[in-house]
């Protein structure tokens, strides 16, 4: 089932995440964190005249929202519906990169690096925390962004 989330030029401009806190703390709630895995998505509203070429990830008041978005809740990779998409969109809202309309997004390589390795402590912690297995889930996202993991590093972070 996919849950989405809509945005609109308020919810971006005022930061207001009330859209995603709704969503997220209901999923909490409920207990349901761990079968909403790789399930939400976000529509996302923002009015652009014609000939504004950028795209969403380029417009401050959006990457903005997500950036406040993350801070509230860094785990939320786990649920980005990954197959359409919302793991890359995010990552662009929030690591710096460049826009090719012929090779699509080209995120800064370090940028990047520290993304996923932040994201991986997280997300390692938060899951161990909520009992959901996270290794090859982890190496599922590491990859998915163009990253491949050895099993000596999920054993590293473990023992922290």
């Amino acid at each position: 089932m996919t849950i989405t989330i809509a945005l609109n030029l308020d919810h971006l401009n005022n930061l207001d995440l009330s859209p995603a806190v709704t969503v997220v703390e209901k999923l909490l709630k409920e207990g349901a964190i761990a079968s909403s895995e790789q399930q939400l998505r976000f529509d996302v509203d923002y009015p652009r005249e014609p000939q504004d070429p950028r795209e969403l990830s380029e417009i401050p008041e959006v990457r903005l929202w997500f950036i406040r978005l993350d801070a509230k809740y860094p785990w939320l990779p786990f649920l980005l519906d990954w197959k359409a998409g919302e793991l890359p969109r995010y990552a662009a809202m929030l690591v710096p990169h460049q826009f090719s309309r012929k090779e699509g997004i080209q995120y800064n390589p370090e940028a990047l690096e520290i993304f996923v390795m932040q994201k991986l402590f997280v997300l390692m912690n938060w899951m161990q925390q909520q009992g959901i297995e996270s290794k090859s889930r982890l190496k599922a996202m590491a990859q998915m962004l163009g990253y491949e993991f050895d099993d000596v590093l999920f054993e590293l972070i473990g023992k922290g």
